[in-house]
């Protein structure tokens, strides 16, 4: 499946990233949250019978591979090792104390056979699967109450073959909500990184119930057409660290989350201490986004220096009516932006609900959201800030902002702006009187 079609220096940027270690010297990092763990311990998956000719079905193999890294319980834990060659199998879920280790030329795809493909309960904080009731697909690679996990290598890849999926979602045929590519739950000291991840049949990495989480050197790969393959996505999640990757979706490239409407807001467990860091991408829609399930909080997150290419939405803060919750001490600063539908939009009229039972009275508060350093060239519309009528966004905070336009005469207003309160410096073009006054520049100086 070919990449969409993309200027020099971003594939140049792919091929920078698939060939950088695992550190670079001096650079700013959070990956420290989680310890890079050596296994002695080390085994192959040909070793359970597996073949990498890409039609032998391999889930065996990997089930008992994994059975055994399990059972024996090896001091210091085991790696799996897998050779080059094109594995097909079934999903097949982690255990703790193990890293997944994916030699160059290593490619793990799922089979396209949705048949016996394996239905797991909704997540509590959602209620119901995300885009059918009921229940939903496992994620092709899968860990639930796990810790000490490393999926890396020489930058192999991981195809979930979504194109299978991407159908029947088109078709309206689907049963039950779609599987992610990985996905972790429950789950904590876990490590992602100089791994390809290709094609997933809807989110592509995504971190539940989680703490202590690194994902860095990572490239994530879907046609733009391809429905809701969001490239990384933190739900419920704490002490985050997203770094130094190159994403190309169908959706969101990274997107915030903690919970949908009346489930979230039972479950109440928020996403808070997210770093985001050195992200390149191109995608329809956002590039760094928040929510727009956000009914746990969303609270003390960090981004700086994304580069974002043809682009639906740069950074986009999203909500709604139902969802409750917060979305708090939100900071992104250095960002380039270029070909771009709505530079900034932080927005409480966003998302759909589960069901009918959402409580209509159940407000969101959305305030010190800090966005600085922006720069956009060919950017159609540059933003818009539209709170909720009985709850307005406060706090909100823009300075160093410079979003240039498509040539021409510009038929619409640069900014939309409503129920919001905050303060503007050195913002071109100027955007709306709601945050011009200088009454609340005082609220924002802590923060540009």
């Amino acid at each position: 499946m070919s990449l969409p079609l993309l200027p020099i220096f971003l594939c140049f940027s792919i091929f920078v990233l698939l060939s950088r270690p695992l550190a670079v010297s001096g650079e700013v990092t959070c990956s420290g949250i989680v310890p890079v763990r050596y296994r002695n311990d080390k085994i192959s998956i040909t070793d359970f019978g597996g073949v990498g000719d890409g039609r032998t079905l391999n889930t065996k193999a990997f089930s008992e591979a994994i059975y055994q890294i399990q059972h024996l319980r090896r001091r210091g834990g085991t790696l799996l090792y897998i050779p080059a060659g094109v594995y097909l199998t079934e999903s097949f879920n982690l255990t703790s104390h193990m890293t997944l280790y994916l030699a160059r030329g290593a490619v793990i795809k799922a089979t396209q056979d949705t048949s016996n493909w394996p239905l797991i309960g909704p997540l509590p904080s959602y209620g119901r699967g995300r885009e059918r009731p009921g229940g939903r697909y496992v994620s092709f690679i899968h860990g639930d109450g796990l810790r000490d996990v490393i999926i890396t290598g020489e930058n192999g890849t991981i195809d979930g073959q979504g194109d299978v999926w991407w159908n029947m979602w088109r078709q309206r045929t689907l049963q039950f909500t779609r599987p992610s590519l990985v996905e972790f739950v429950n789950s904590r000291s876990i490590i992602i990184s100089n791994v390809i991840f290709r094609n997933s049949p809807f989110w592509n990495i995504h971190p539940v119930y989680c703490s202590n989480v690194v994902i860095r050197y990572v490239t994530i790969l879907a046609p733009h057409d391809s429905p809701n393959t969001d490239g990384i996505d933190p739900d419920s999640s704490s002490n985050v660290c997203i770094e130094d990757s190159f994403i190309s979706t169908g959706d969101d490239l990274v997107a915030v989350k903690s919970g949908w409407d009346e489930y979230g807001i039972a479950y109440g467990r928020p996403s808070s201490g997210i770093t985001i860091r050195r992200i390149t991408g191109s995608s329809p829609f956002a590039g760094i986004a928040v929510g727009s399930e956000t009914s746990g909080g969303v609270e003390n997150v960090f981004a700086e220096n994304i580069n974002l290419y043809d682009m639906g939405v740069g950074i986009h803060v999203k909500t709604n009516i139902g969802r409750g919750g917060f979305i708090r001490n939100i900071t992104v600063s250095d960002v380039y932006m270029e070909n771009v539908r709505k530079g900034i939009k932080i927005a409480g009229d966003v998302g759909d609900h589960p069901d009918d039972d959402y409580n209509p009275n159940a407000l969101p508060v959305v305030k010190g959201i800090t966005l600085k350093g922006v720069w956009g060239e060919k950017v159609l519309q540059p933003g818009s800030i539209q709170g909720v009528k009985n709850s307005p966004f406060t706090g909100i905070c823009l300075s160093n902002i410079n979003l240039h336009g498509v040539p021409g005469p510009r038929s619409t207003p640069p900014w939309k702006c409503s129920y919001v309160s905050g303060a503007a410096l050195e913002v071109s073009p100027w955007p709306c009187s709601e945050l011009a006054t200088t009454s609340q520049v005082g609220s924002c100086s802590d923060h540009i």
